[in-house]
């Protein structure tokens, strides 16, 4: 094996990044054969030379090539000053330091190529090689025919003009247009910058592909080791990697592990977006109001918003978005819950009225019949007297009968005695 740079063999060791090497190097804390290294420049043979950091000696890791499923605010760097998440926190069950081929924005997320291998990275990131990178974006608005060869045209970054991109439209959603590009070259921000220069703000964006290699099958957060065709192609597009391996049973293992501990809601949330973006629903029409009384229940899936803009095509054909009917259903729907209240206020009375037949007009009556009541008494009253009368009347009646039966006792008496005589 051809000798390299001693900061190179450090980095693929993974001991730290090449920069991190030099200073590793520099301070003295590295020896090869026994001897004390603190300039730069050193070339050694990785398999021949003893190579201690520390007093420890370094072993050369497997070369390992890995495609992760990156998620949207997530940086694509080992650390952040900052404390957000890194990819570098989904890659641990690797085993090994792997490190991105290029980048992807903290809110774009798609397919992210990782491995510990300095010159595959090198071969697919650099723009002579001129490797495919396919996005998927949605943008605002409905992009036409002739906005698609804005699209296509080359923009000038940082001073230098882009390569032309190849664009189409996939379909429209609502007053949104997805888009499908393919780059040959990573430049900083080159998707959203062109739409801001075709005057379409990118609203969502997602790498499907990188050098053919996709991330169809992995929930975002998810990673794989590349397969063998995989690595056969990239050797035979790129000349990279320079030996062909297909990893072993326990990476496929380690794979496997590490994924079923990804969980389906995205490993970290999401950055801050177009709260229009969110409320829109996939298929682009809204769902329909819901019937009276019956309650609505939203899920990730079954997105929208009320204040969606019309097509413009059907504003033109006379048609009134189905949005616009939903909410003035909506609205003539709530003065009928409002008239609905007064309707109720007046059944109280309508109930009062029904009662007094029955048990409400009692209450009434019983205001009125205790007035009568204080007459009966005075009735009463008088009704005493009378009997006070009658009982004189009557008792004439005793005493006569009374009278007569002592009379006729007194005659029966006398008579008795004039028999006596």
């Amino acid at each position: 094996m051809a000798e390299e740079r001693l900061q190179k063999v450090l980095a693929r060791a993974g001991i730290a990044s090449r920069r991190a090497a030099e200073e590793l190097i520099t301070k003295g804390r590295v020896k090869v054969d026994g001897r004390v290294i603190d300039q730069l420049g050193v070339r050694v043979d990785p398999r021949r030379a003893k190579v201690e950091v520390d007093g420890n000696r370094l072993m050369a890791e497997p070369l390992v090539y890995v495609v992760l499923h990156k998620p949207r605010g997530v940086m694509c760097t080992l650390s952040d000053p900052e404390g957000r998440p890194t990819v570098a926190e989904l890659l641990k069950a690797v085993g090994v330091r792997v490190v991105p081929v290029g980048r992807l924005d903290f809110h774009t997320s798609g397919a992210l190529l990782c491995t510990n291998d300095g010159d595959f990275s090198n071969a697919l990131a650099h723009p002579r090689n001129k490797a495919k990178k396919v996005y998927v974006a949605k943008v605002q608005g409905l992009v036409q025919d002739d906005q698609l060869l804005e699209w296509r045209k080359s923009i000038e970054i940082d001073g230098r003009a882009t390569a032309p991109a190849e664009v189409r439209r996939l379909r429209f959603e609502g007053d949104k247009t997805w888009l499908e590009l393919t780059l040959r070259e990573g430049r900083n921000r080159q998707v959203r910058r062109l739409g801001e220069a075709t005057g379409s703000l990118v609203m969502r964006l997602a790498r499907i592909s990188h050098a053919g290699v996709n991330a169809e099958d992995l929930r975002p957060g998810q990673w794989r080791h590349l397969t063998l065709d995989e690595l056969v192609a990239l050797k035979r597009d790129f000349g990279v990697p320079q030996r062909v391996r297909s990893p072993g049973t326990e990476a496929w293992e380690t794979q496997v592990k590490s994924n079923a501990r990804v969980p389906r809601v995205g490993v970290a949330k999401r950055g801050p977006e177009d709260p229009r973006a969110r409320r829109e629903a996939p298929s682009g029409k809204p769902r329909p109001a819901p019937a009276r009384g019956e309650r609505r229940e939203f899920t990730g899936k079954d997105r929208f918003t009320r204040d969606r803009v019309a097509d413009p095509r059907e504003v033109r054909a006379g048609k009134r978005p189905a949005t616009n009917n939903a909410r003035s259903e909506r609205s003539n729907a709530r003065p009928e819950r409002a008239n609905a209240r007064p309707e109720r206020a007046n059944a109280r009375p309508e109930r009062s009225n029904t009662r007094p037949g029955a048990h409400a007009s009692a209450r009434p009556e019983r205001g009125t019949p205790r007035p009568e009541r204080s007459n009966t008494r005075p009735e009463r009253a008088n009704a005493r007297p009378e009997r006070s009368n009658a009982r004189p009347e009557q008792r004439p009646t005793r005493d006569a009968a009374s009278a007569g039966r002592s009379a006729s006792s007194r005659d029966a008496r006398v008579s008795s005695r004039r028999r006596g005589t």
